[in-house]
């Protein structure tokens, strides 16, 4: 898939997962010569997804590159979709390198952009970003929150069978978390720092959790928060005082962030808010310094619950027509 030894690219593509893989797709039509650097596998993201997931969505708005995303039921599993876009990648044979991390980007004096890897230095026209947010979880800061025995990722539930298991969060994920290592036999208590059940979770999830809650199959602490991780117990400040119960696993669905510092580092400007929007032009998607783009959720800062797949893969083609535009006035220049 990837060309071997070569260094220079006209666009190189920061990220492997769909809105990357979009991107990829755009420039190979448009035969611009690209490389996408993905620091993990394959759409990455997507593979620390739960073993069980479903996605909300239905296929069809899943799908990148106009290649058709068929599934077994409307809404896909975590399985199809890995599957959807490895194929995608395989037939359209996509320019990617695995398991390699950009550490740095860099204007050159002389124009386009140095990049440096975990494994390699490329030269490069263009740069998308197009890095998501799945890996920096949110961290607690409690005490404890580094023990073997707490994760901010949940793959299966089968692990936790027979086991006392702590879930900290309301929202899709640690729902499923909760429920799946619960049937599986798992003793299992929730935290959630709001009031209720998260709004946001999947609309024929939802009353099955509550419905766990209320009578009584599985424990929550709600408005409440972990004050303390032991090897086998976790205090929870309630609003009635602190709590003490026995624990064997801490999954922690606390949500993630985007890698902003490496936008900063590369020199994109953030808003001064809390969402740390990045600075770009919305019908490019060109951001403050000419020639690096943004798509996918890193568009959104902060806020990582308004763009997904569906509504960010409109990205690719305004960018890559963005650049044609630019090619276009150089050779014509």
């Amino acid at each position: 898939m990837a060309t071997p030894n070569k260094r220079h690219y006209s666009l190189l593509i920061i990220g492997g997962g769909p809105i990357g893989l979009a991107c990829a797709l755009e420039a190979r039509k448009a035969r611009l010569d690209y490389v996408v650097i993905e620091k993990g596998c394959l759409v990455n993201s997507l593979y620390h997804y739960p073993t069980n997931m479903t996605f909300f969505s239905t296929s069809e708005r899943l799908e990148i590159g106009k290649v058709p995303f068929v599934s077994n039921n409307p809404k896909p599993t975590r399985a199809e979709a890995l599957e959807y876009y490895r194929r995608v990648t395989v037939s359209s044979q996509l320019n990617i390198q695995l398991f390699e991390e950009v550490t740095s980007v860099r204007k050159k004096s002389n124009g386009g952009f140095s990049v440096k890897t975990s494994k390699a230095g490329y030269t490069a026209d263009y740069i998308i970003i197009a890095t998501g947010f799945y890996d920096l979880p949110y961290r607690l800061n409690v005490p404890g929150e580094d023990l073997p025995k707490v994760t901010h990722y949940y793959k299966d539930p089968h692990f936790y069978s027979l086991q006392q298991v702590l879930v900290i969060g309301a929202q899709n994920s640690a729902v499923d978390a909760a429920l799946e290592t619960w049937r599986k036999g798992a003793t299992v208590t929730m935290v959630v720092r709001q009031a209720d059940i998260g709004q946001r979770v999947k609309y024929w999830v939802r009353p099955d959790i509550i419905n766990r809650i209320k009578e009584g199959s599985i424990k929550a602490f709600f408005s409440s928060a972990v004050a303390a991780i032991r090897d086998r117990e976790v205090d929870i400040q309630t609003p009635e005082g602190i709590v003490t119960i026995p624990n064997d696993w801490v999954i922690a669905m606390t949500g993630y962030e985007p890698n902003l510092e490496f936008l900063k580092k590369t020199g994109v400007r953030l808003s001064k808010d809390s969402s740390q929007k990045p600075e770009f032009n919305e019908k490019t998607h060109e951001t403050n310094i000419p020639n690096i783009y943004l798509a996918g959720v890193i568009c959104g800062g902060m806020d990582t619950h308004s763009l997904f797949i569906e509504n960010s893969r409109i990205h690719a083609k305004r960018i890559v027509t963005s650049i044609k535009g630019k090619l276009s006035g150089l050779h014509q220049g």
